[in-house]
């Protein structure tokens, strides 16, 4: 114990002097020889010295154990740590059988006992909680400490029934005081002994009850603030599930229903729907929740309040249902609708707050769901129309690349030069037009997920040189020097042999476009990682930064006059890449303007590829 054995002895000898010297004040006061008196007087000097000494040790040794029990109280933050050191630390300055600790509660004002120890150390059970209520509630009236050395004598407590109930006789308390306000009482007692506690115990108390509140409130603001960003740290999880849920899937339905889940469960709400709008000034209409028959339909009203008054808001209903609360789905400054939901109590602030929460976050899944519904509409609506006007141009484009041929060839008669030639202009144009409907028509099948590939074990150097064998005489007419780099072992690639030749006839077209006359285009293909890798090399114009960039996007050409000239749609690479893709390759290039460019392409060699 702190307050040790040794300095109760010591007050217990001051006890021992004081006795002493009333016996010697009583003997001074009879009639004594004066050698006798003198031998009186010197022997009450020195019992007054000694005394002195004494009660100066004693004065000592209380500081000394205040600061001992003082120190201990800064080590933990903790609450329940702290409120058991301060109790522990009561019972070792004042030697009580018991001490409890109460604390005032912020909005109620009501007493809790926080804390209840023995002299052994120990929490106190339920049944040995018998204090006196009304000796705390005096401390906390008056701001001042109490000491009953007998509450059984005592006319302030002496008729109070806790007092006469529990026996209580010696009884201390003082007051725990932070920031001026009264948080709480120290409570110690002894039911057995009266005159346990003095007037210095009373003043130690006070001493140490005003540093224990201060170490009591530290401990209370940790707390709270630890529960808080506890409290934060949770909410921020759950948002993030609840973001990661929400944008999962871009399916309107899936984010509705998504929503709703969360709006119930978040709050234990009875029910939940979700309205939308479908423009800004169309009345809000339900489309998730229950509906109809159902014991809490929503009413129509209700749904009106979402354009009467676009705010978080608790709505009452008649008496006995329960309440509603509409938080609004805002997104760039419109209500696009809201999430409603029926509690069967109250809906508390924190329950409002992450309603409002939801809402922000649901809105933008729920407009960008929109946004790819429109998107995915307006994408299927391009492909069907791609597709009809495909189909319906192949008609009359074969009709004329048959007549035409027909002229040509004189089966209905001679024909002049500048006929014939005319007849080229049509003829090339008529090619023209069948490789964009080819494009637009694979663009078309890729996009609805319709193009059929039919996947075999290729050897690449074949297609490769049955491709340059068809585009050899475009070379030619350049000047243009061919070089192949193939090796002479089979590079064996899973893919699509007709879209290989397809896409090897893109790239090559597209180097012999580009590449002025007498310059180089090579070829190379190699195993690399797994993959066949096909390069496609040439010396031509190369491609500046700004323009590799858009390169693989539909319809994109060059402003280059060079590019210009030549003759495209700007959908060749883009269906070179998609086709590419499928077949489980990947694609990219490399270019430097007046240097040339270097297109490569991958296959896998194996089928099960991802």
């Amino acid at each position: 114990m702190l307050y040790n054995a040794h300095i109760m002895e010591k007050d217990h000898q001051v006890d021992t002097l004081n006795e002493l010297d009333n016996a010697l004040d009583q003997l001074g006061k009879q009639t004594l020889p004066i050698q006798t008196r003198s031998a009186l007087n010197n022997a009450r000097k020195r019992l007054k010295q000694l005394k002195r000494s004494l009660e100066q040790d004693v004065g000592a040794g209380r500081l000394a154990a205040l600061y001992q029990v003082s120190q201990s109280l800064g080590v933990s933050l903790n609450l329940d740590e702290v409120l058991t050191q301060v109790m522990d630390a009561v019972i070792q300055l004042t030697g009580a059988e018991r001490g409890f600790l109460t604390l005032v509660d912020s909005e109620s004002s009501d007493l809790n006992i926080v804390a209840a120890r023995n002299i052994q150390q120990e929490n106190l059970q339920r049944k040995d909680m018998e204090i006196s209520r009304t000796v705390i509630q005096s401390v906390i009236e008056s701001g001042k400490g109490v000491l009953a050395t007998d509450a059984q004598d005592d006319p302030r407590f002496s008729k109070q029934e806790s007092v006469i109930f529990y026996a209580l006789r010696s009884i201390m308390c003082a007051p725990l005081r932070a920031r001026g306000r009264i948080i709480g009482v120290i409570y110690v007692d002894n039911r057995a002994q009266s005159g346990i506690f003095t007037k210095d115990d009373l003043n130690l108390l006070n001493t140490f009850a005003t540093q224990a509140a201060v170490a009591i409130e530290n401990a209370q603001l940790y707390t709270r603030a630890d529960q808080a960003l506890a409290s934060r740290v949770s909410e921020l999880e759950t948002l993030s599930r609840i973001d990661q849920e929400l944008n999962a899937r871009l399916d309107l339905d899936h984010v509705l229903e998504i929503t709703r889940q969360w709006a119930i469960n978040g709050i234990e709400a009875a029910q939940g729907w979700v309205a939308l709008c479908d423009d800004e000034d169309a009345a809000p209409n339900l489309v998730s929740g229950p509906q109809g028959g159902d014991v809490h339909e929503l009413e129509d009203w209700v749904i009106a309040k979402i354009q009467e008054h676009p705010v978080p808001q608790l709505i009452p209903t008649k008496e006995g249902n329960p309440a509603y609360f509409l938080a609004p789905l805002s997104h760039a400054g419109k209500i696009i609708g809201a999430i409603i939901v029926t509690h069967p109590q109250t809906i508390t602030e924190s329950d409002q707050q992450f309603l409002a929460r939801l809402a922000g976050r649901a809105a933008a899944a729920v407009e960008n769901a929109r946004l790819y519904e429109a998107i995915e509409f307006a994408n299927e609506a391009k492909s069907q129309f791609v597709s009809i006007v495909t189909h319906e141009l192949r008609i009359p484009l074969t009709s004329i690349k048959g007549y035409t041929d027909l002229i040509r060839q004189r089966v209905v008669g001679e024909i002049t030069d500048q006929q014939a030639e005319f007849l080229d202009v049509i003829g090339n144009n008529v090619g023209r037009m069948a490789d964009l409907i080819s494009d637009l028509s694979d663009i078309s099948r890729i996009e609805r997920g319709k193009i059929n590939l039919r996947f075999d074990f290729i050897t690449v150097q074949n297609h490769i040189l049955e491709t340059l064998s068809s585009l050899r005489h475009k070379l030619d007419e350049k000047s243009q020097n061919l070089v192949t780099d193939l090796p002479e072992d089979a590079l064996q690639a899973y893919a699509d042999p007709s879209r290989v030749v397809q896409v090897v006839t893109n790239l090559v077209s597209n180097a012999w476009k580009y590449t002025p006359e007498g310059g180089d285009i090579t070829i190379r293909a190699f195993a690399k990682n797994g993959h066949i890798c096909v390069e496609v090399i040439d010396t031509g114009i190369g491609i500046s930064e700004e323009e590799q960039t858009k390169l693989f996007t539909q319809f994109f050409r060059s402003e280059s006059p060079i590019v210009r000239e030549q003759t495209g749609w700007g959908l060749g690479l883009n269906v070179t890449q998609r086709l590419i893709e499928i077949m489980g390759g990947e694609i990219g290039f490399s270019s430097q303007v007046d240097e040339g460019s270097t297109f490569w392409f991958t296959l896998p060699t194996t089928s099960n590829q991802e």
